[in-house]
């Protein structure tokens, strides 16, 4: 199968950890993105790239931006967002880089003598024109941003904080922010048989502004503007063909979908199964999901076996031609002829072991399904813990990939070459 090629860029922060999400490209042909920091005094970093002169500009520091610069509380160590764009400006929000591990689970960081705890996650806007940041509110009860997006055409942010999963909503003109309820139990705060996963992708139906957001159990919730409660559809996301999970158990997304991307040309919503893997079609005029087919990649698909990245992946997208659905995800790694086997559990949204990262492509005009191969940086690594994708008016694909240099691993922007999807 064919080898891409994976550029890595230094965008000069040695500090840069794993980034979700947190990567957009924007209408001045510029990609933003967002590099974490697990650092409790250093925030996560802002950078942009400009395709056509190929420089990376610094935007800024996100505790800086949400005025707390000195406040000697937990800094706001990154994004978990896209960045979403409205007249001029791209939105997005801020979340805790810094934790503490509690039973092999990630939690909230524990302040250390001196230090303030988190003051919670803000809703920001970046204007493009003059690079300037903008305060639109915070999230509450000190909790973190774990998924946003936003109704442009209302001008209304809808978002799910960690780790207690709040829904909350933001008002850009007001700058108000509405909580609404939790949305799953007590989220990724609970113990036992209390703990759930949260939704990590929300989808706005532009017609009426309905949003959808799904929990580990498997139901499609549904929040109308102006409402005061979720409300549960009659569609679900249990299906058979995605696999059992038992929700109150970490480590999986359980019945979440986790990614979903809308498509203006046949008005529905694409998603992908985290742990699965399977694409699936959501329609909002009739509130039902078609599942279409598994979009691992080839290696995955003849080993019958789940990825090694317990959440499934983030790096779904539709490109520019509105047609074509770009989807990085894993592939197993065979040595001697054997598969190379990672952990049989994790607690965590992790990988469970070392994988190739496969970029696939699906057109959903022609139905064609194309593994376009692993790609590889030219010293010969793997491109790793990759969970955000981008792509530029031209079709070059870039993400946010862990990268080993000289004994050193960071995390930062890469670059893979246009490629042919196999229309028809």
């Amino acid at each position: 199968m064919k080898q891409l090629k994976a550029q890595p860029f230094h965008s000069g922060f040695p500090l840069a950890h794993d980034t979700y999400n947190a990567l957009s490209a924007a209408s001045d042909g510029k990609i933003y993105y967002v590099l974490s920091s697990q650092s409790i005094d250093t925030g996560g970093q802002m950078y942009s790239y400009d395709p056509r002169t190929n420089k990376i500009h610094f935007c800024g520091d996100l505790t800086e931006a949400c005025g707390e610069k000195g406040a000697k509380s937990i800094s706001q160590g990154k994004s978990h967002v896209r960045f979403a764009e409205s007249k001029g400006k791209l939105y997005f929000a801020t979340h805790a880089g810094y934790y503490s591990m509690v039973d092999g689970m990630e939690k909230m960081g524990i302040a250390p003598e001196g230090y303030k705890p988190y003051p919670g996650g803000h809703f920001l806007s970046y204007d493009l024109k003059t690079g300037k940041f903008e305060d639109l509110g915070i999230a509450p009860h000190g909790e973190g941003v774990l998924t946003m997006n936003m109704d442009t055409a209302r001008g209304l942010i809808y978002a799910i904080t960690w780790p207690v999963g709040y829904f909350v909503v933001c008002d850009v003109k007001t700058k108000t922010i509405k909580e609404i309820t939790p949305v799953s139990g007590e989220g990724e705060n609970g113990v036992g048989a209390a703990f759930r996963t949260l939704c990590r992708s929300i989808a706005i139906y532009p017609k009426n502004g309905a949003v959808y957001l799904t929990n580990s159990e498997g139901a499609i919730l549904k929040y109308m503007p102006g409402a005061d409660r979720l409300v549960k559809i009659d569609e679900d996301m249990k299906k058979d063909y995605f696999g059992l999970y038992d929700p109150s158990s970490p480590g999986h997304m359980g019945y979440n979908w986790r990614q979903v991307i809308w498509s203006p040309n046949d008005k529905c919503f694409y998603g992908v199964h985290g742990n699965s893997g399977y694409l699936f079609k959501f329609n909002p005029a009739t509130e039902t999901i078609t599942v279409m087919e598994r979009i691992t990649s080839e290696p995955s698909k003849a080993s019958g076996m789940f990825d090694q990245f317990s959440y499934g992946y983030l790096g779904f997208i539709l490109g520019p031609d509105n047609r074509t659905l770009y989807y990085l995800t894993g592939g197993p790694i065979y040595e001697n002829g054997k598969r190379v086997k990672g952990k049989d559990h994790t607690a965590m949204g992790e990988a469970k072991g070392v994988e190739d990262l496969h970029l696939v492509t699906y057109d959903i005009v022609s139905k064609q399904y194309t593994d376009h191969g692993a790609a590889f940086y030219p010293n010969g690594q793997r491109p790793l813990y990759v969970n955000s994708i981008a792509v530029d008016k031209n079709g070059n694909i870039y993400t946010l990939a862990r990268i080993t240099e000289d004994g050193h691993m960071t995390a930062d922007l890469v670059k893979i070459e246009r490629v042919v999807s196999g229309k028809k």
